[in-house]
Protein backbone atom coordinates (compact mmCIF):
# COMPACT_ATOMS: atom_id res chain seq x y z
CA UNK A 1 0.00 0.00 0.00
CA UNK A 2 1.69 3.35 -1.09
CA UNK A 3 0.47 6.30 1.66
CA UNK A 4 1.48 9.74 0.81
CA UNK A 5 1.96 11.61 4.25
CA UNK A 6 0.96 15.31 4.27
CA UNK A 7 3.30 17.99 6.38
CA UNK A 8 0.81 18.17 8.93
CA UNK A 9 0.63 14.16 9.64
CA UNK A 10 4.55 14.11 9.54
CA UNK A 11 5.23 16.93 12.44
CA UNK A 12 2.83 15.32 14.59
CA UNK A 13 4.27 11.77 14.47
CA UNK A 14 7.50 14.20 14.79
CA UNK A 15 6.59 16.27 18.07
CA UNK A 16 5.73 13.99 21.20
CA UNK A 17 4.24 17.35 22.38
CA UNK A 18 1.73 17.49 19.58
CA UNK A 19 -1.67 17.03 20.41
CA UNK A 20 -2.70 14.70 17.54
CA UNK A 21 1.13 13.07 18.04
CA UNK A 22 -0.62 9.26 19.22
CA UNK A 23 -2.96 8.95 15.91
CA UNK A 24 -0.01 10.07 13.84
CA UNK A 25 2.85 8.21 15.11
CA UNK A 26 0.95 4.93 14.53
CA UNK A 27 1.15 5.45 10.53
CA UNK A 28 5.39 6.20 10.68
CA UNK A 29 5.78 3.49 12.91
CA UNK A 30 4.19 1.19 10.12
CA UNK A 31 6.11 2.81 7.49
CA UNK A 32 9.56 2.27 9.32
CA UNK A 33 8.50 -1.65 9.33
CA UNK A 34 7.91 -1.60 5.99
CA UNK A 35 4.02 -2.73 6.44
CA UNK A 36 3.58 0.43 3.76
CA UNK A 37 5.19 2.51 1.42
CA UNK A 38 5.62 6.31 2.26
CA UNK A 39 5.25 9.24 0.06
CA UNK A 40 6.16 12.87 0.69
CA UNK A 41 6.75 15.58 -1.82
CA UNK A 42 10.09 17.33 -2.29
CA UNK A 43 8.09 20.40 -1.35
CA UNK A 44 6.36 18.22 1.89
CA UNK A 45 10.38 17.89 3.14
CA UNK A 46 10.96 21.43 3.16
CA UNK A 47 7.65 22.59 5.04
CA UNK A 48 8.16 19.99 7.45
CA UNK A 49 12.27 21.51 8.38
CA UNK A 50 9.66 25.14 8.55
CA UNK A 51 7.59 23.99 10.77
CA UNK A 52 9.64 22.20 13.24
CA UNK A 53 12.01 24.95 13.53
CA UNK A 54 9.36 27.36 14.14
CA UNK A 55 7.27 25.57 15.97
CA UNK A 56 6.28 27.23 19.64
CA UNK A 57 7.44 24.26 21.51
CA UNK A 58 9.82 24.52 24.69
CA UNK A 59 12.45 23.18 24.61
CA UNK A 60 12.37 25.01 20.85
CA UNK A 61 13.50 22.52 18.04
CA UNK A 62 16.63 23.69 16.37
CA UNK A 63 18.01 23.25 13.33
CA UNK A 64 20.26 20.30 14.22
CA UNK A 65 17.15 18.42 16.39
CA UNK A 66 14.97 19.22 13.01
CA UNK A 67 17.52 17.53 10.41
CA UNK A 68 17.76 14.88 12.78
CA UNK A 69 14.41 13.86 13.41
CA UNK A 70 14.37 14.46 9.32
CA UNK A 71 17.40 12.21 8.12
CA UNK A 72 16.21 9.36 10.78
CA UNK A 73 12.67 8.99 10.36
CA UNK A 74 11.65 10.15 6.96
CA UNK A 75 14.60 10.43 4.57
CA UNK A 76 15.95 6.42 4.48
CA UNK A 77 12.32 5.20 4.14
CA UNK A 78 9.97 7.35 1.64
CA UNK A 79 9.60 8.03 -1.37
CA UNK A 80 10.62 11.57 -2.07
CA UNK A 81 8.38 13.04 -5.49
CA UNK A 82 9.71 16.01 -6.84
CA UNK A 83 7.32 18.16 -9.29
CA UNK A 84 8.19 19.44 -12.26
CA UNK A 85 8.20 23.15 -13.07
CA UNK A 86 5.21 22.56 -15.36
CA UNK A 87 3.37 20.56 -12.94
CA UNK A 88 3.60 23.22 -10.81
CA UNK A 89 2.04 25.65 -13.39
CA UNK A 90 -0.92 23.14 -13.89
CA UNK A 91 -1.32 23.19 -9.84
CA UNK A 92 -1.53 26.75 -10.12
CA UNK A 93 -3.79 26.74 -12.78
CA UNK A 94 -6.17 23.97 -11.23
CA UNK A 95 -6.32 26.35 -8.48
CA UNK A 96 -7.62 29.33 -10.64
CA UNK A 97 -9.99 27.23 -12.17
CA UNK A 98 -11.59 26.27 -8.70
CA UNK A 99 -11.55 30.02 -7.43
CA UNK A 100 -9.19 28.82 -4.75
CA UNK A 101 -6.10 30.84 -3.68
CA UNK A 102 -3.86 31.52 -0.29
CA UNK A 103 -2.13 28.58 1.36
CA UNK A 104 -4.23 26.17 -0.51
CA UNK A 105 -1.43 25.95 -2.88
CA UNK A 106 0.95 23.91 -0.54
CA UNK A 107 -1.96 21.69 0.09
CA UNK A 108 -2.52 21.04 -3.67
CA UNK A 109 1.46 20.32 -4.67
CA UNK A 110 1.64 17.95 -2.04
CA UNK A 111 -2.03 16.50 -3.62
CA UNK A 112 -0.18 16.52 -6.94
CA UNK A 113 3.03 14.96 -6.06
CA UNK A 114 0.86 12.35 -4.52
CA UNK A 115 -1.22 11.89 -7.63
CA UNK A 116 2.11 11.59 -9.50
CA UNK A 117 3.04 8.75 -7.26
CA UNK A 118 -0.12 7.02 -8.00
CA UNK A 119 -0.28 6.54 -3.84
CA UNK A 120 -3.56 4.78 -2.72
CA UNK A 121 -3.88 6.83 0.33
CA UNK A 122 -3.07 10.37 1.71
CA UNK A 123 -2.89 11.20 5.41
CA UNK A 124 -3.59 14.31 6.75
CA UNK A 125 -5.01 16.24 9.48
CA UNK A 126 -6.84 18.31 6.62
CA UNK A 127 -9.06 16.14 5.09
CA UNK A 128 -11.68 18.99 4.22
CA UNK A 129 -9.16 20.39 2.67
CA UNK A 130 -7.62 17.89 0.16
CA UNK A 131 -10.79 16.80 -0.85
CA UNK A 132 -12.13 20.27 -2.49
CA UNK A 133 -8.67 19.92 -4.56
CA UNK A 134 -9.58 17.33 -6.46
CA UNK A 135 -12.75 15.79 -6.11
CA UNK A 136 -13.21 12.70 -8.40
CA UNK A 137 -8.96 11.23 -8.05
CA UNK A 138 -9.28 7.96 -6.04
CA UNK A 139 -6.75 8.46 -3.75
CA UNK A 140 -8.67 7.92 -0.09
CA UNK A 141 -7.80 10.95 1.14
CA UNK A 142 -8.14 10.42 5.26
CA UNK A 143 -6.96 11.39 8.98
CA UNK A 144 -4.99 9.38 11.04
Amino acid sequence: MKVFFDTSVLVAALVKLHPMHSQAINWLKRAKSHDLDMIISSHTLAELYAVLTTLPVSPKITTEMAWRLISENIEGISAIIPLSSSEYIATIKHLRDLGLSGGIIYDALAFKAAIKSNADKLLTFNVSDFKRLWPDEKIQILSP
